[in-house]
């Protein structure tokens, strides 16, 4: 039995301190129903996780009881422009953006010494985890040492970086750091960090409060899905964060979509999160909070949820909160939880009203309907997360985007700079200026017209023509012009639809184990059916986490996938964030000698232009399964609801629909193969790293050892000639205008993380180091020295300065 029992209060201006018995334990909570709100039912659960926020701080430090009368005047479509402040539980970093906080850190630290401070009171004062999963790249696939290969070169050229992050390890105390080679910051968070409910002494004994965070990475809105908000910011705002500092943001306005029905055999939760994106981005959600509720929760597990809640940047909303429910306590025994934790989180969300009734109906800004068997098989593509296709669609859709000769040419350089004429005033014709309701968070600038506009205009006069006589019917092959090229000791035909990259990646999707092992089954089929990828197509495995490679060998599906080239490369993000290395030679040749349009196609969720490797102009967003089945297909330009993957051993024609596993034999798999034995024993030593990070030398003191020949890392400028108070703040005379920009400029344009050219001002800068352009890295790998990542500030190759004609970083 679970009751409140009044205490003594401290600093509780509204007596909302209250105990929890669960069992034997007894703890503190701060009571939502004592904060002044007619009716805690109608609230959304954001604005009840924010509530209890500002409550539990009320009267200590920044947050002051009109924040809390703020909140509980909450009401949908209201007109408030009050800002309140938010404190989350912890922050949750990631390499690429994680050392350079930690390098700030450091240089407090020297700061501190040098006013005749303790540097070792520098700390930080909110809990921190830090995991590296930004910076392994693909390097070598389809071979048994791909993995090992691909980590080894990862501490080649990141090793400065990684000494850094040992050193903060144990340097700083509420820092810890997830060693490289261990998963992707977001699927850990979701499988092992997150606690739903947290627990810690406040001196007057032991607090439970809902877990919640904030992180230097946009997709950390993936853990709403375990019903813990939690959503990304800069790396000032994440440096504030832990130095004490509350966040401020406006009352929330709050989209709720309610759920109905359930998903159809053969649709994904990742078919599902397209639709919501879709869906999302037409109904303007940008600075928004979204919700989930109604009946059709019952049919997503937190797994399907936090796919969903991953991709919350790409629909634009600030987070995309599920309720806790049973589903929520079943995943928390799945992935071997406490039994005592579980216990806690079902007492304490029923005590507060942050539990899932059936019926239940809060009040949104703004409500949505969503019927789940509405839901279809879809890829995302070829440039924008939100441009949904049907697997139906995907041939049409694709030869309408990219129009046989339109592209192709490689007969001198007047037919090229003709065709590269035609195709910019192709693409000329329908750019929009740019909006904020447009595009999401992180994309480029793209096109006014989504795909399926485009392919229905195409198709509308593809019919006038035929009817005319003037279109021949083609056989697929015969569409584009191909080219031979030679793989693997052997001839193959290359051609624009090629797939060239097929990657299963990404905390998206390999956190689910209902796609992951529909992936492998799929694969399983096609080997039995004697199906093979082409060997053109860089096939990848870079799962989320170590426990998928364990299930899924559990399963007996790692050898199928293996077979057809999905072989382990790494445990990080790669493809997914353009990590994705390089093509095999005669491939990337044969692209960039017919500028042929080549395809990616990765269960990602970011796809623009460009972002998962340079010559790969079409990117698809697809579940698992469907990678596998491009990856057979070998283009894109097909329509596989109708047409084969190819001839079996039998010579027959293989179906996608034959291959396709069934929703039975994906749960019995589940159930067979995935335990929380298996989710323990793989996060028992998840701090501890394997050899190569244990045998890093790590700086010892409470002090950074710089290495003033360092080109990675840095002290940085910030604090020279800080004194004990601070200078008065002057104004800024004479400034010039360096940029003027239009809308939907990202994190990407403002600091670039991915490749760094050598005639840029970073590049020109490393080489006067005696850095060559093959020793450059990233952008993002070189983030902790500042005098790159001044350089590279505005350096997106994409970015559109009004002040010249130039794209890139040009003023």
């Amino acid at each position: 039995m679970h009751r409140s029992v009044p205490r003594s209060p401290s600093s509780d201006p509204f007596g909302a301190r209250a105990s929890l018995r669960t069992g034997q334990r007894e703890l503190t909570i701060y009571r939502l129903d004592r904060a002044g709100v007619p009716d805690l039912s109608r609230l959304p659960m954001t604005v009840k996780v924010l509530l209890e926020n500002v409550l539990r701080h009320a009267g200590r430090g920044a947050v002051t009881e009109p924040d809390v009368r703020t909140l509980a005047a909450w009401r949908p479509a209201g007109s408030s422009d009050a800002e309140v402040p938010f404190m989350p539980a912890r922050v949750l970093l990631q390499d690429f953006t994680g050392v350079p906080a930690v390098v700030d850190l450091a240089a407090m630290r020297d700061a501190m010494a040098d006013l005749g401070g303790d540097p070792a009171r520098i700390n930080p004062l909110v809990p921190a985890d830090l995991v590296i999963d930004h910076s392994v790249q693909v390097d070598r696939f389809r071979t048994m040492d791909a993995f090992s290969f691909n980590v080894d070169r990862e501490y080649e050229r990141n090793g400065e970086r990684y000494q850094l992050l040992r050193w903060a390890q144990t340097a700083f105390s509420d820092l810890r750091v997830v060693p490289p080679g261990t998963g992707i910051v977001h699927q850990v968070n979701l499988e092992f960090l997150a606690r739903v409910v947290q627990v810690r002494g406040d001196g007057d004994g032991e607090v439970a409060f809902p877990d919640t965070l904030v992180g230097t990475d946009s997709h950390t809105t993936m853990i709403n899905g375990l019903g813990v908000l939690g959503y990304g910011v800069g790396g000032i705002e994440a440096e504030a964060v832990l130095l004490g500092q509350p966040l401020y943001q406006p009352l929330p306005r709050v989209v709720g979509i309610r759920l109905t029905g359930s998903l159809p055999l053969g649709s994904t939760a990742t078919d599902l999160v397209l639709v919501v994106t879709e869906m999302l981005r037409k109904q303007g959600v940008v600075g928004s909070f979204v919700e989930f509720a109604g009946d059709g929760l019952s049919d997503l597990t937190v797994a399907d949820r936090a796919t969903i809640a991953n991709m919350s940047p790409e629909f634009g909303a600030t987070a995309t909160l599920f309720p806790v429910d049973d589903e929520t306590l079943a995943y928390l025994r799945l992935t071997g939880r406490d039994d005592d934790l579980v216990t806690l989180v079902e007492a304490y969300t029923k005590e507060q009203g942050l539990w899932r009734e059936p019926g239940a109906a809060p009040d949104f800004d703004v409500s949505v309907e969503l019927d789940l068997s509405g839901v279809e098989p879809s890829l995302a593509g070829p440039r924008r997360p939100q441009d949904r296709v049907l697997l139906s669609d995907m041939k049409s859709s694709f030869r309408s985007a990219f129009p046989a000769g339109l592209h192709e040419h490689g007969d001198g350089p007047a037919a090229a700079a003709e065709a590269g004429e035609a195709e910019e005033e192709a693409h000329e014709s329908v750019v929009e200026a740019a909006s904020e309701e447009s595009f999401p968070a992180s994309d480029a600038p793209a096109f006014a017209q989504s795909v399926d506009e485009i392919a229905s205009e195409a198709a509308a006069d593809a019919a006038h023509a035929a009817a005319s006589g003037q279109l021949a019917e083609m056989h697929p092959q015969d569409h584009y012009r191909a080219v031979e090229i030679e793989v693997g000791g052997s001839r193959h035909k290359l051609r624009t639809g090629s797939v060239v990259i097929a990657a299963i990646t990404s905390c998206t999707n390999t956190s689910n184990p209902t796609v992951m092992v529909g992936a492998g089954l799929l694969a399983r089929n096609a080997l039995e059916r004697g199906l093979a990828v082409h060997p053109a197509v860089k096939t990848s495995l870079a799962p989320g986490s170590r426990v998928v490679t364990e299930y899924l060998g559990a399963a007996g599906l790692m050898e199928p996938l293996e077979a057809l080239g999905f072989g382990l490369v790494g445990y990080g993000c790669t493809t997914c964030i353009g990590n994705s290395g390089p093509l095999d030679e005669s491939v990337a040749a044969a692209v960039e000698e017919h500028e042929l349009v080549v395809a990616a196609v990765l269960s990602g969720n970011r796809n623009f232009e460009g972002r998962i490797h340079p010559l790969a102009r079409a990117s698809y967003l697809a579940s698992p399964p469907l990678v596998v089945a491009f990856a057979l297909a070998g283009r894109v330009d097909i329509d596989l609801s109708t047409e084969p993957l190819g001839s079996g051993r039998d010579g027959l024609p293989v179906f996608l629909s034959e291959l396709w596993p069934g929703a039975e034999e994906i749960k019995r798999t589940i159930g067979e193969a995935v335990s929380p034995e298996l989710f323990r024993r793989t996060y028992a030593s998840v701090f501890q790293g394997d050899d190569r990070w244990r045998a890093l030398p790590v700086p010892q003191g409470d002090r950074y050892a710089w290495d003033p020949e360092s080109a990675y890392v840095a002290r940085p400028p910030f604090f020279e000639g800080l004194t004990a108070e601070p200078a008065p703040v002057r104004d800024i005379r004479g400034a010039r205008v360096l940029a003027m920009l239009g809308d939907s400029v990202t994190t990407d344009h403002i600091s670039p993380a991915g490749s760094i050219p050598a005639w840029s001002p970073a590049g020109q800068w490393l080489q006067e180091q005696g850095v060559g352009p093959l020793e450059f890295n990233s952008y993002g790998a070189r983030r902790g020295h500042h005098e790159v990542m001044m350089r590279g500030t505005f350096g997106n190759i994409r970015l559109r300065n009004a002040l010249t004609d130039k794209e890139g970083p040009y003023t």
